[in-house]
């Protein structure tokens, strides 16, 4: 099962969203395969909660999953939120850095 699948299935599972996004941005950096992920979560568990406090919900809810990657960029939105923005934002193009 690819880490993408994985992370939708775990973001799902613990999350329940109305709406979930997980892209594999990997081809933008230079890290190699299946090692940077861009996820949209769209979750009412996101209501009165911070942006960290959202971050910390969404790293919890992937356990060991998150040390088989290198990043991965959250944007996470509560309903109304994303149904006023309805669009994430696009991800930065890859500044180089180590390939280690």
């Amino acid at each position: 099962m690819s880490k993408q699948i994985q992370l939708e299935t775990a973001l799902s599972q613990a999350l329940t969203p109305a709406h979930l996004s997980v892209a594999d941005e990997s081809h933008m950096h230079s890290r190699g395969l299946e090692t940077h992920y861009k996820a949209v979560i769209v979750s009412e568990r996101f209501a009165g909660l911070n942006a960290v406090k959202r971050h910390q919900l969404a790293y919890a809810s992937l356990g060991d999953l998150m040390g088989q990657i290198h990043a991965l960029a959250l944007h996470t939105y509560t309903p109304a939120e994303w149904a006023e923005q309805g669009v994430a934002p696009a991800s930065p193009t890859c500044r180089g850095g180590s390939a280690s």
